[in-house]
């Protein structure tokens, strides 16, 4: 079973989380907590080059993140999405509601 690798990094207006793995039901526990608690403080950037696979789990706390952010006036950004991120994120019909940033220079 592939795991899910979360590095922390913070910036002046955004949190980092570089992303590697698989982001599912089996590894989202501590990015569930993760995102609602980085998204409680700031803007929160997700690096997604190195994700393996997202299913349903892992895209609804991305949305669940997203809903939380836009209560405390925060963002989540999509960064550098591997192709099968990014399709999850296109199977919703939700990608478009994500701001989608090659570089952490683009947080607002």
């Amino acid at each position: 079973m592939e795991q899910l690798s979360i590095v922390e990094k913070k910036g002046a207006n955004y949190i980092l989380f570089e992303l590697s793995g698989s982001c599912n039901s089996y590894t989202v526990t501590e990015f569930q907590t993760k995102v609602y608690s980085a998204i409680a403080e700031n803007n929160l950037v997700l690096d997604m080059t190195h994700v393996l696979d997202v299913d349903s789990t892992g895209v609804g706390i991305i949305l669940a993140g997203f809903n939380d952010g836009i209560e405390k006036g925060h963002k989540i950004y999509l960064m550098n999405m591997s192709s099968t991120a990014q399709k999850a994120m296109n199977d919703t019909g939700f990608l478009e509601a994500f701001p989608i940033i090659q570089s952490v220079t683009e947080v607002e």
